[in-house]
């Protein structure tokens, strides 16, 4: 019961501070100037790690589809599988996780140290609205920046799958490509890209709230941080699965 209670006192906390800026967002000027160094952090920092897990998971995914593939042989079906996976399932997922667990975190420990050195409250106190100034423009990076993060990241781990095809199993990248293109439809595209505008807003609102709250000077910045990142990981793969279901009701 216990439990049960704290859950509806989370979404009820997640759904306030969306309306809350949400409301920032379209009665209150702009700070472009805040926005675009959350998209330098949040979007351009990220795509170091975002893009070597691409590449090496679309080389192992390659991989192990040609052990898969050999005994029947079809092996040559390896482009279909591995762009398939990647851009529907594996480029949105790895990429909001891996962004969940170093942006999130990030934002976290950022807004809660500011909340324990009572800078939220100075803030108030000079009628300058937290949730304008520092909620929003992570919240719109997040939602923007990770459908970019997932376009590259994708098309690297497809690229991936192309290298060891091409060197490691002598399939010719043309041959590769053309696989690719045969296998993916736009319905494919548009639906792995779709979900991370969810993935976006799950780690940017869940982040921002968890700092906001936090208690208990630095034990509690830790502790806030760890629940960020955990509770950010779990709505990404529950939501991953009612998304993937919703789109494959929208498309057939």
């Amino acid at each position: 019961m216990d439990f049960m209670k704290r859950i509806f006192e989370i979404i009820g906390q997640l759904l306030l501070l969306s309306w809350d800026a949400f409301r920032c967002l379209v009665t209150r000027k702009p700070e472009f100037r805040a926005w675009i160094t959350q998209f330098y952090n949040i979007g351009v920092k990220s795509l170091s790690i975002t893009n070597i897990t691409a590449l090496f998971t679309g080389m192992v995914l390659a991989l192990q589809a040609s052990f898969a593939l050999a005994s029947f042989g079809a092996d040559l079906f390896i482009g279909d599988l591995v762009s398939l996976s990647i851009v529907r399932e594996l480029g949105p997922v790895l990429t909001a996780l891996l962004v969940g667990g170093r942006v999130g975190a990030g934002i976290t420990a950022e807004l809660g140290s500011m909340k324990i050195t009572q800078q939220l409250d100075a803030m108030r106190a000079m009628a300058t609205s937290p949730v304008h100034k520092l909620v929003v423009p992570r919240l719109i990076a997040c939602i923007i920046c990770l459908p970019i993060l997932t376009i590259i990241a994708s098309a690297i781990g497809v690229f991936g799958g192309l290298l060891l095809s091409s060197v490691e199993l002598n399939i010719s990248g043309y041959f590769y490509l053309s696989r690719c293109m045969n296998a993916l439809q736009m319905d494919d595209v548009a639906a792995g890209i779709s979900k991370t505008f969810f993935f976006g807003y799950f780690i940017g609102i869940i982040a921002c709230n968890n700092g906001m709250r936090v208690e208990g000077g630095a034990d509690g910045v830790g502790h806030a941080t760890t629940d960020t990142v955990v509770s950010a990981s779990i709505l990404i793969l529950i939501s991953d699965f009612f998304l993937t279901k919703i789109f494959h009701v929208i498309t057939n």
